[in-house]
C-alpha cells in the first residue's frame, strides 16, 4: 500500500459503488472475526484498509458508546460508499495510508484489518507501523471472510509456498514486525490470524 499508491488507489476506485452488492453475506462472517478480538467497552480500536467500513458496526458494537472507532483507507471512493451506506456513524473515518498512520504510539488497543495483508508493498514495515500504534499486550487480526484456497481459486491461481499467509511465513514475518501470533486459522469459510502485540 506504501509505495504503489496509484494501482491500489486505481482498482478500489473502480470498485467502490458495487463493493458490498459483490459480497453481500459477508456480515456474519466479520462479526465472528470480531469477537475473536475480545474486545472490551471502552476500547479504541482501527479498522485498517476498511474500505467500505463494512467492519465499523460491529466494532462500534464491541467496545460501545464510551470506546473509539476508526476506520481507515488510502481509497476515497471505499470512504464515499462507507458514508453513504451510513457507516459513518460508527466511527471516525479518514484518509490514511495504513504504512503511514496519522497516530501516536501505543494509543490503540486493537487493530482489525480485512483484506489488507496483501495489499501491503512492504509487510514487514507495514505491520511494524500497526504494532507501533497498538500498546503492548494489545491485539490484531487479519482477516478475509474466505479462505486462502478458495480466494485463490476465486483469482484462477494456485497456492504456493510462498505465499505471504501460509503459517509458517507469517508467524516469522509477524514475529520481526513486533507481533507474536496466537491463532492461526485458515479454513474454507475463513482466514483469520490473531496476534497480540510484544514488547
Amino acid at each position: 500500500m506504501a509505495d504503489d499508491h496509484t494501482h491500489v488507489q486505481e482498482f478500489f476506485t473502480a470498485r467502490a459503488a458495487n463493493w458490498d452488492t459483490r459480497f453481500p453475506d459477508d456480515g456474519p462472517a466479520f462479526a465472528t472475526a470480531i469477537a475473536s478480538l475480545g474486545l472490551r467497552p471502552g476500547d479504541t480500536v482501527l479498522d485498517a484498509g476498511c474500505g467500505t467500513g463494512r467492519a465499523m458496526p460491529a466494532l462500534r458494537a464491541a467496545v460501545g458508546p464510551r470506546g473509539g472507532v476508526l476506520g481507515a483507507d488510502l481509497t476515497v471512493a471505499m470512504l464515499e460508499s462507507a458514508v453513504r451506506a451510513g457507516r459513518g456513524s460508527s466511527g471516525l473515518l479518514v484518509q490514511a495510508d495504513a504504512a503511514r498512520l496519522p497516530l501516536r504510539s501505543g494509543t490503540l488497543d486493537a487493530v482489525f484489518a480485512a483484506g489488507l495483508i496483501s495489499h501491503l508493498s512492504q509487510p514487514g514495515p507495514d505491520l511494524a507501523e500497526l504494532a507501533r500504534v497498538v500498546r503492548p499486550g494489545g491485539l490484531l487480526a487479519l482477516f478475509h471472510p474466505i479462505g486462502r484456497a478458495a480466494l485463490a481459486a476465486r483469482h484462477g491461481r494456485q497456492i504456493t509456498d510462498g505465499d505471504l499467509r501460509a503459517e509458517p511465513n507469517l508467524g516469522p514475518l509477524l514475529a520481526r514486525s513486533g507481533w507474536r501470533l496466537t491463532l492461526y486459522v485458515d479454513e474454507e469459510s475463513r482466514f483469520l490470524a490473531l496476534a497480540e502485540r510484544t514488547g
